[in-house]
């Protein structure tokens, strides 16, 4: 079984959705990588959110910005897959939709992100190569990638 995909704008989200975001965002990016920062960056209500379930929970997720927005090119960020479904690999199916989707409601091929340095290989199997040195985001080292 693969994952059902949902692409909203935040206005369109439900109270469950953007629960169900928060909480998966909150449980691997702040508990899970033990940082303290804050996820919550009113750049939610400028994004396009992608989320993707599996058996009727949100099992992935990621939010997309448009040129301008956050990069100079369009962005995917807050790339996320639940814990107890990593060994599905449901993170490319993930970047394959979010990847189509940018291109879909932007019309953009160009993105830009700053992915965690340790996922390099996961991002460049999906066409992304390593545009910057290693920078500290919230004490986790990033790079910034693009993908043309």
């Amino acid at each position: 079984m693969s994952l059902q995909f949902k692409i909203k704008l935040f206005n369109e989200l439900s109270t469950q959705e953007l629960y169900e975001t928060l909480r998966l965002r909150s449980e691997v990016f702040v508990v899970e990588q033990n940082c303290v920062y804050q996820d919550i960056d009113n750049k939610d209500q400028k994004a396009l959110h992608v989320l993707g379930y599996y058996n009727d929970e949100l099992t992935a997720y990621c939010r997309l910005f448009d040129a301008g927005d956050y990069f100079d090119n369009a962005s995917i960020g807050r790339v996320i897959v639940s814990p107890k479904y990593r060994d599905k690999k449901f993170g490319h199916d993930l970047m394959r939709e979010a990847i189509l989707a940018v291109e879909k409601y932007f019309g953009k091929s160009q993105i830009t992100i700053s992915a965690q340095l340790y996922l390099q290989k996961f991002y460049e199997s999906h066409g992304f190569i390593k545009t910057s040195d290693m920078y500290l985001e919230d004490d986790i080292p990033h790079i910034e990638m693009k993908k043309s």
